[in-house]
């Protein structure tokens, strides 16, 4: 496993309750993003169900709309001029609104101040639908960019943030277990060591017992102090 595969750490008890700590929260984020990532779909999936019905009723009411301005000039000639000559004010108004979808600000179109006659019922209709339409066109773009985004964020999580730091603690763990293996052969080899001095030391003894060089018996409530033991 190179350095690059994983984070710059020191292996230790205290990083590797960190190295924890972080992949739990990792995990959480992941799963919190995926959560709003499912309900912006859903939201989505919503928008364009209601697009494809808008449209087609989009085009039902602009061929009424149409067949309406044909029957209004056969009639009645071209009155294009009139009414152009009698507006004064706008009849249709809109105002902006906003709409928040797990912390998405979804920005859309509202009717208001409406003034219309049964003349105008059709075109007025088609209006009301443009609205609608634009309305949900932009709530499209704006949740499909917001969708995007989010995916990435999951799948960064995911595919590199998590993997990094699982690797970082399968290292960790690693040079934990090799310093416990070092440690523990460096006691049994300082254990087998004192035993070979120890019997030694006591086979000297028990030969200078046997030549009664040895009068006074040792002195069992004086320090004992251990040699130091180097081993290559």
């Amino acid at each position: 496993m190179s350095a690059k595969d994983r984070i710059e750490i020191f292996p230790s008890r205290m990083a590797q309750t960190i190295m924890k700590a972080r992949l739990k929260g990792a995990q959480t984020g992941r799963n919190l993003l995926k959560k709003k990532s499912d309900a912006l779909t859903l939201r989505f999936r919503q928008i364009l169900k209601k697009i494809i019905e808008t449209k087609m009723l989009m085009g039902e009411v602009m061929r009424e709309a149409a067949f309406s301005l044909a029957e209004a000039k056969f009639t009645a000639g071209d009155f294009s001029t009139t009414v152009i000559q009698n507006v004064n004010k706008a009849q249709v108004k809109i105002r902006a609104k906003k709409d928040n979808v797990a912390g998405y600000e979804l920005t859309g179109l509202a009717r208001g101040g409406e003034q219309l006659a049964k003349l105008k019922r059709n075109y007025a209709k088609a209006v009301e639908l443009l609205v609608e339409l634009a309305s949900l066109q932009t709530s499209f773009i704006t949740l499909d960019e917001a969708i995007k985004i989010t995916n990435r964020r999951v799948n960064a999580i995911e595919h590199v943030i998590i993997p990094r730091i699982e690797r970082t603690l399968s290292y960790i763990v690693t040079e934990l277990d090799e310093r416990e293996r070092e440690e523990f052969y460096r006691l049994k080899k300082i254990q087998e060591k004192k035993k070979v001095l120890k019997e030694k030391s006591d086979q000297e003894r028990e030969l200078r017992r046997a030549a009664g060089e040895e009068s006074e018996p040792a002195n069992l409530l004086a320090e004992e102090k251990d040699e130091d033991l180097l081993f290559e």
